[in-house]
């Protein structure tokens, strides 16, 4: 039988002496939150001996109980377990113990009364409050020690830079969070895998379940998600189960989430808002069990600006925000990728292992990798099939690079005032002569002295190159 599923990762403690108070607080939130790790305690003795046990998060406290008031327990709770939450709930509705509680230190407090929902959205703000508590220290701790707790779950990332290790150590402490996952990034950077990775540390015994939203219209993404009832259109003849269901106690990861219709996004909001759906031509809700993993390589900042993106979507989304580096600026992963994908070509082609000139990672260090990782995989799969030496030729990846201008970093367009302004403010202006030698000097500098690399850096032929390394020999 299959282990039930728990929400929140840490126990929630209801302390109250009236039975029948939390079997109905434990069903309301349940019902309407899906929150079902609790505990129930109606001898207020016991609190303290429970919360030495471990595990607890957040206690919902009753302040007026024999034995031991909420009032005691609240300040002992506060002393000695200060990263516990603690809600009161009290028959009381007055103004002077609400002061006093929150003076202690409560988070929060509930009157009961008949306002149910306003008591579950209260205590999901709580959880998710005690939750960011809990992965704030832990990212502090991991990013202080810099350390990695499962190694194994990275091993199909390969990296060696140190902005991707702060990115595992980041993934490491919000994998038991029931928050969605926001992962941006170039196209080809491996957002995938990150979206893998992040299912497989969070320990959820059900799949990971990817969709490709770019290009569903709204009913086609409906359906796909929530999945619908017989009858619910002309060819609906069966139940089918969406996604979300597909998904349950796992991971659901929506991918190209910047090309979703503004339409769906509301869908996909109160989704997540709500925890709730209805399948098409349903009318009974059911709750989504499953976190939710989302990636794009488009600016979602400048999607909001124009309208085309929920601010309120894209506040939700990005609980956890996993932003991965492009290629160009991780130039020690080049080799190490090289060298994977080479074996990996080889074997799948069938082809002995091909060694490489020196200077192909020169090459390839001073491209900018638009496609990057995808780009890199592609142009070796395709050097090592044509390749008939022992020797892997240059030529391959130069067709591949083409004409274009090889620089590490890609520069945004510049304002053409803002250059005119620098030879307006320039006292005086260096000669051509000079400014040739210098960008000769920094393209050797980058192509590690190979002069057919150097000559592609900045447009010109080799022999020319070479004309013009002579000449500044003879002028030192």
């Amino acid at each position: 039988m299959p282990q039930k599923f728990l929400y929140p990762s840490f126990k929630v403690l209801i302390v109250d002496d009236e039975e029948p108070f939390i079997r109905s607080l434990s069903i309301a939130l349940e019902r309407s939150a899906g929150i079902n790790n609790i505990t129930r305690c109606q001898d207020s003795r016991e609190v303290m001996g429970l919360l030495a046990e471990g595990g607890f998060g957040l206690v919902l406290l009753d302040l007026n109980m024999p034995w031991v008031s909420g009032d005691v327990l609240l300040e002992k709770i506060i002393e000695e377990y200060p990263e516990v939450g603690v809600i009161i709930i009290s028959g009381i509705n007055q103004i002077e113990p609400a002061v006093r509680c929150m003076k202690l230190g409560a988070y929060d407090y509930f009157v009961k009364t008949n306002e149910e929902d306003r008591l579950v959205l209260g205590v999901n703000r709580a959880i998710q409050m005690v939750e960011m508590s809990k992965e704030h220290k832990e990212i502090r701790s991991r990013l202080l020690h810099d350390r990695l707790e499962n190694p194994d779950a990275f091993e199909s990332i390969l990296t060696c830079d140190k902005a991707m290790r702060a990115i595992f150590q980041y993934l490491e402490s919000v994998s038991k969070s029931a928050m969605p996952i926001l992962i941006t990034g170039e196209s080809g950077v491996g957002k995938d895998l990150i979206a893998h990775t992040a299912h497989c540390l969070s320990g959820a015994e059900g799949p990971l379940v990817s969709i490709n939203v770019a290009g569903l219209d709204d009913n086609v993404f409906s359906d796909t998600l929530f999945g619908h009832a017989p009858g619910a259109f002309t060819s609906a003849h069966e139940v089918r189960k969406g996604m979300i269901e597909q998904a349950a106690h796992g991971t659901l990861f929506l991918d190209e989430i910047g090309d979703l219709s503004v339409t769906s996004q509301v869908k996909l909001l109160r989704l997540i808002q709500n925890g709730e759906y209805y399948p098409l031509g349903s009318d009974r809700p059911k709750r989504m069990n499953a976190r939710i993993v989302v990636a794009t390589n488009q600016d979602l900042d400048r999607k909001q600006a124009k309208g085309e993106f929920r601010k309120d979507l894209y506040y939700r989304l990005c609980a956890h925000h996993v932003h991965i580096p492009p290629l160009r600026e991780r130039k020690d992963d080049i080799a190490l990728l090289l060298n994977h994908f080479l074996g990996e070509a080889a074997e799948s082609l069938g082809k002995k292992r091909p060694t490489y000139p020196r200077e192909l990672e020169v090459l390839l260090a001073n491209y900018a990798f638009p496609g990057n990782i995808r780009e890199l995989q592609a142009m070796v799969y395709d050097a090592v099939s044509t390749h008939k030496s022992k020797m892997l030729s240059l030529d391959a990846f130069k067709r591949k690079i083409g004409a274009m201008t090889l620089s590490p970093e890609p520069s945004e367009p510049s304002d053409t005032h803002e250059d005119e302004s620098i030879f307006v403010t320039s006292k005086s202006l260096p000669s051509i002569h000079d400014v040739t030698d210098l960008l000769v000097g920094e393209a050797m500098k980058r192509a590690d002295g190979n002069q057919s690399i150097a000559s592609r850096l900045i447009g010109i032929s080799q022999p020319a190159l070479s004309k013009r390394l002579k000449k500044l020999k003879l002028n030192e």
